[in-house]
């Protein structure tokens, strides 16, 4: 917990309250109000104007002379606002000082564009694996939420020059990855460093979230099984596939270098998008790929097909057609890829 110095004192950042702070100068204006209306049988402006300059100590004439009553009134506002003015400067100090005032409308601010989101991804984590896909994700213009809890890694986001939607908070938890919009989201990446958590994380979105397609880091292998019993629909190895790109790399350089230069930040705009059946205007599904003209109309070549069962078919033929459940895997640079949506008037995720 972050702690606060006020006066030589340190004070929990929890004690910190804007609405424990207007309450208390609330209820000492009323108790102010309301007993001088008694006591001295003041109007409310009169019972007013009173409280004020008591509890300010501006030492004012009264406003009528005060009885016995009235005197040990005025001297109860003028303790009880010692103890209530020290409180609210604190608390204004540090929200303003501190910046917490702003802190507070920045996490509003975000939390309002996330509750707006539909589709999107949700990265839990954004230690080296998480920050190097957020950053694919802003080459891409893909709209994703982080979520993470180390305080250091959340201040990266927030001083970031490039704009973060994130929720600061444990990924394990229901509230965390509902706050995170795993209710409308399409995607979910998990990349904490702990396989049990990432497992806990994976059991917690699939219970959230039935229809996600939930992808996970494992560091250790015999996590795989785990995680896919859990929910997982793809449990991805960073050694494993180390180790396979490496040994690619030696057996076919030229295939994996090109591959590399087609998926590569810096080299090129190259990339892969998936055409599902569901995702075509009703025209153009049930149409062989003939019948697409999506080359003509888009520089954009089709690659690949999916069947409903998951396989793949490699440059299928012109008379291949999208059934219910299948997809075209498609390839092109940005510009193609765009004009290709906007053929098929297909909206962005």
């Amino acid at each position: 917990m972050r702690l606060f110095n006020f006066i030589g004192h340190t004070l929990p950042s929890g004690f910190m309250s804007i609405r424990i702070a207007f309450v208390s100068v609330f209820f000492t204006v009323l108790l102010g109000v309301g007993g001088f209306m008694i006591l001295e049988d003041y109007t409310f402006v009169e019972a007013f104007y009173m409280t004020i300059i008591t509890i300010s100590t501006v030492g004012f004439t009264e406003v009528h002379p005060l009885h016995t009553s009235g005197q040990i009134l005025a001297s109860v506002l003028i303790m009880l606002n010692i103890g209530v003015f020290a409180y609210a400067l604190a608390v204004f100090s540090y929200y303003i000082v501190q910046g917490e005032i702003f802190r507070k409308l920045h996490i509003a601010m975000i939390n309002r564009q996330i509750s707006e989101l539909e589709n999107h991804v949700i990265v839990c984590g954004f230690g080296r694996y998480g920050r190097e896909i957020t950053e694919h994700f802003f080459n891409h213009g893909q709209e994703f939420v982080v979520v993470e809890n180390n305080p250091e890694k959340v201040e990266k986001m927030r001083n970031s020059k490039k704009k973060f939607l994130y929720v600061e908070a444990d990924a394990t938890s229901d509230e965390a990855l509902i706050a995170a919009g795993v209710k409308q989201a399409g995607c979910f990446v998990t990349a904490l460093p702990e396989d049990a958590d990432n497992v806990f994380t994976v059991l917690t979105a699939r219970q959230l979230n039935p229809n996600l397609n939930i992808i996970s880091r494992a560091i250790k292998s015999r996590s795989v099984v785990k995680l896919e019993l859990a929910g997982a629909n793809h449990v991805i190895t960073p050694e494993q596939i180390g180790g396979f790109y490496m040994a690619m790399l030696v057996s076919k350089p030229g295939a994996i270098e090109f591959f590399s230069f087609l998926t590569s930040k810096y080299e090129g705009d190259i990339n892969f998008e998936e055409i599902a059946f569901e995702d075509l205007p009703e025209k153009y599904q049930h149409k062989a790929i003939k019948d697409l003209h999506l080359r003509q109309h888009s520089g954009a070549n089709i690659i690949g097909y999916r069947s409903g069962e998951g396989k793949y078919t490699i440059n299928p033929t012109p008379d291949t057609t999208l059934t219910p459940g299948t997809s075209f895997i498609v390839l092109g640079d940005g510009e193609q890829l765009a004009q290709m949506k906007t053929y098929f008037k297909m909206t962005e995720n």
